[in-house]
């Protein structure tokens, strides 16, 4: 078991550094940098494909096609098929020790399932031409399959001896919700380019209620930078996106704050002092990239904060599930020995 824990935890540290990447090659314009998959224009290499590369480039010397964004996407997409490998020997192990209590070889074998399925999400972001869904989508695909890897890992730590309360267990698990619906937010904002449709703090553009095109900003089935009705997406729509994800982050850090204080008093300090640095440095990096106007590292760095908490939020919500069950269980045995 010590090798399929080293794998995982290995593994997990390897799809939170892709999943920055990832954030890193969209940020950079370089989602289309190879216009088809798995490879680039047919072949396993930039190098192979120079010749495709070059001419496109010289008949769109402003299009999304260059070297560089082609080297870009395609590292991305070998690091991906180094994680789906890592998965793929993960599942392997645990089937091998599926004895083991700390093994969990279904939930591995589901693991393998979900990366394909991210995989096609990969494809269809090429194919589909950075449509906002498929991106979005992409994205959320990234982070599920983070949470199962810390699921995972979970299982093989030590179980907590802290008796929690059911009001406890139930709040973090609504947090995680609310986490959730703020990242999908946060991944719509980025999908849509509306990271700075507000560059003021802490109104947008001068109002704290702006102008604003809901319906337009999240219509769900539409191409890249175009509304319901074809026409190009104004700024209000954006608008709309920016300013619902800023309300999010209210909401979400108040929430998250609530639970870490509950955490506290529950005795799980660590855990709270983790999700509290965590949530203040990705407050940070948002406001930063308002301030700064959306650099190219703080964006990536917002991305892998918000997988961070992914993280520790999984972490939290498996440790306060197995506490319950360790103690229901041990209410059991008693009840039967009696």
């Amino acid at each position: 078991m010590n090798t399929y824990r080293k794998l995982l935890l290995a593994t997990l540290a390897m799809t939170f550094a892709l999943i920055v990447l990832g954030a890193y090659v969209r940020l950079s314009d370089a989602g289309l940098g190879c216009p088809d998959w798995p490879g680039c224009y047919g072949h396993a290499t930039v190098t192979q494909a120079s010749d495709h590369i070059s001419a496109a480039q010289e008949a769109d010397p402003h299009g999304p096609v260059t070297f560089a964004k082609a080297w870009k996407e395609m590292i991305h997409r070998y690091f991906a098929g180094i994680v789906g490998l890592c998965i793929v020997g993960i599942a392997a192990l645990a089937w091998r020790n599926r004895r083991d209590p700390a093994a969990s070889p279904w939930l591995a074998t589901a693991l393998i399932g979900v990366v394909g399925l991210q995989a096609m999400f990969g494809k269809w972001t090429v194919t589909m031409l950075l449509k906002p869904a498929i991106v979005t989508g992409h994205l959320i695909g990234g982070l599920t399959v983070l949470a199962l890897l810390v699921c995972l890992y979970a299982r093989t730590l030590a179980p907590s001896r802290i008796t929690v309360s059911p009001a406890l267990r139930l709040f973090a698990m609504s947090a995680f919700v609310v986490l959730a619906a703020q990242i999908t937010l946060g991944g719509w904002v980025s999908t849509n380019y509306a990271a700075l449709a507000c560059s003021d703090l802490p109104t947008c553009r001068g109002a704290w209620v702006p102008e604003m095109d809901i319906a337009n900003g999240f219509h769900v089935i539409r191409e890249l930078g175009v509304g319901a009705d074809g026409e190009t997406l104004t700024i209000e729509a954006l608008t709309a996106i920016h300013w619902m994800h800023r309300v999010g982050a209210v909401i979400a850090t108040l929430v998250l704050v609530s639970l870490a204080f509950g955490l506290r008093r529950a005795g799980h300090a660590a855990l709270s002092t983790a999700l509290l640095v965590i949530l203040v440095l990705q407050v940070l990096l948002g406001l930063a990239n308002v301030w700064f106007s959306l650099p190219l590292p703080l964006a990536a760095a917002h991305n892998g904060g918000a997988a961070a908490l992914v993280i520790v939020m999984v972490l939290i919500n498996y440790r306060l599930r197995a506490t319950a069950q360790q103690r229901y269980s041990g209410v059991f045995h008693e009840s039967h020995a009696a």
